[in-house]
């Protein structure tokens, strides 16, 4: 991904100063120069970046190609997948905490890419049982688990804090509420889930931003949120117990709202979303690291993968993703190797609202991988019918 590239960059110069590291950036140009001419040990690119060059690397051969954060290939069928075949190198990696988020055509994709051939076709892929392509799998998979590599890592714990919509709130919240109700139910009718997945999930978001804070999309909202209210008193307590914080949101807005919030408030924080430079991006992360600030606002899309940010012990998720993988993948920004403390992770969930409906979902759906990859990450399908009528109850 094109935030972790200066983050390579210098875990290369830390653990093998010997070789010579190329950075394949600017212009179109300047980096079709680079690449015909490079003589770097190693090169460092983005997949946004691959996509553009590809006809670049043609007449190149490679030792190695290795793909950090891999699941950027799970659909075989994109332009960066397609890209990324285009590669020539004898050796291929695939580098992923996530390897399947949502289905076994991600593996499928995965394999493809590393091991053309392997698997036949796709569709015959997808007729296999589980036992069998974890069978096939297996000893081209190389699981680490933290506690396994590392025995002095510290300990994770998760919690769960609930709060209370404020009496304004739970107005919007109920209005808006059986007003989808009633446009879901004819959605579904007309159209079905499939070709009405866009206006579910606009219903669906819109009742995760009021649990959030109503403000996010009206603008004459002059109530409180409950949610917002527990996050100040916790974060006053967490940085009186000498604890800094990463908080993330996937609404860039309501990040925006959290920063300026919890700033008046007398927590001091950077501010990290999918506009951030990728070197401010470091110099920030370095300087947190060294201890400046209380606390590191991030986006979940922008900062959830990559970023090492070992300065923080406790990690707030304001807001629920429907996957839980990427909030793993969240948490792990402090439950990392050169991490000290326990880390504390602290899911926030508006009770009796949709929220406590998708973690409830949540923790349904991790059963996949743990068939496939010994032992399990987490995932999340796509939803049926029933789901989503459940979710709006």
């Amino acid at each position: 991904p094109a935030s972790l590239v200066y983050n390579w960059k210098k875990e290369l110069e830390k653990f093998a100063p010997e070789l010579t590291v190329q950075i394949i950036s600017g212009d179109p140009i300047v980096r079709q120069q680079m690449i015909t001419e490079g003589s770097a040990d190693v090169w460092i690119t983005s997949y946004p970046l691959l996509r553009q060059d590809a006809k670049f690397y043609e007449t190149t051969q490679f030792h190695a190609m290795i793909l950090d954060e891999s699941q950027a290939i799970k659909n075989d069928t994109t332009k960066t997948a397609s890209a990324v075949r285009t590669i020539h190198s004898k050796h291929r990696f695939a580098l992923s905490g996530t390897p399947i988020e949502n289905s076994l055509q991600e593996l499928w994709s995965i394999f493809r890419t590393i091991m053309p051939g392997f698997y036949t076709s796709k569709k015959k892929f997808m007729q296999m049982k589980p036992e069998k392509i974890a069978r096939m799998t297996r000893p081209f998979i190389l699981r680490r688990m933290k506690t396994e590599v590392l025995d002095e890592l510290p300990d994770k714990i998760d919690t769960v804090q609930y709060s209370e919509l404020t009496r304004e709130q739970k107005e919007v919240y109920l209005a808006y509420l059986e007003r989808i109700q009633n446009d879901i139910q004819e959605t579904i009718a007309t159209k079905g889930i499939q070709r009405g997945k866009i206006e579910i999930l606009a219903g669906l978001t819109r009742l995760r931003q009021i649990c959030c804070h109503p403000s996010l999309f009206l603008e004459n909202y002059e109530g409180g949120s409950g949610k917002l209210d527990q996050l100040k008193e916790l974060a006053h307590e967490l940085k009186e117990s000498g604890h800094r914080l990463l908080i993330f949101s996937q609404f860039s807005s309501m990040l925006t709202l959290l920063h300026k919030e919890l700033s008046k408030d007398g927590i001091d924080g950077f501010y990290l979303d999918g506009s951030t430079k990728a070197d401010k991006r470091m110099d920030m992360v370095d300087q947190f690291n060294q201890g400046e600030k209380d606390a590191f606002f991030i986006s979940l899309k922008a900062g959830g993968t990559g970023l090492n940010l070992t300065g923080a012990d406790t990690v707030i998720l304001y807001d629920l993703w429907w996957n839980p993988a990427i909030e793993e993948q969240a948490a792990g920004r402090a439950h990392r190797i050169g991490q000290e403390r326990v880390v504390q992770v602290i899911r926030m969930i508006s009770e009796g609202t949709i929220e406590e409906r998708i973690y409830q979902l949540q923790q349904k759906k991790r059963d996949l991988v743990d068939q496939i990859i010994q032992p399990g990450e987490s995932m999340l399908t796509s939803l049926s019918e029933e789901e989503i009528q459940e979710l709006f109850k």
